[in-house]
């Protein structure tokens, strides 16, 4: 995670908004936790609602909707791999439980890199993410 200051800092009705991009994800995970697609509809609800915003606050809404992505796939094979170990003729098994734990851990990451993440993009300061920040650059370019 990188943390820039702006030359020009954005206003502060844009910094809440970028801010509520990550809050809506850090809620979505824990609204809809079992039903991964949850997460990444409010997300992107977020993102087309702000999608003619400035351009601060679509590149974090950007960076909040391509790590969820990223999550969606992660979880949705737990979900089902879940829904067939309860329902199927799966069986729980040594990879079964450290792909859990393994989702355990990428989903509490994401949460508390989120927090801190809004802690500073609140302030004012533009933050790009490992990877995500990689791509939403060539998403959305940012000047900064």
């Amino acid at each position: 995670m990188k943390i820039h200051t702006l030359s020009t800092p954005p206003y502060d009705t844009e910094c809440e908004r970028a801010t509520f991009s990550y809050l809506m994800s850090i809620m979505a995970v824990f609204a809809g936790l079992p039903i991964p697609i949850i997460n990444l509809l409010a997300t992107l609800i977020f993102y087309f609602g702000n999608k003619k915003s400035t351009t601060f606050v679509k590149w974090h809404c950007t960076q909040a909707l391509v790590s969820q992505a990223f999550l969606f796939c992660f979880n949705s094979i737990s979900f089902w791999w879940t829904i067939d170990v309860i329902f199927g003729d799966a069986t729980i098994t040594d990879p079964y439980i450290a792909y859990i734990l393994l989702i355990f851990m990428l989903n509490t990451a994401e949460i508390i890199i989120t927090m801190i993440t809004m802690h500073h993009v609140r302030k004012g300061k533009h933050v790009k993410w490992f990877l995500f920040g990689e791509i939403t650059d060539k998403l959305i370019p940012f000047n900064k």
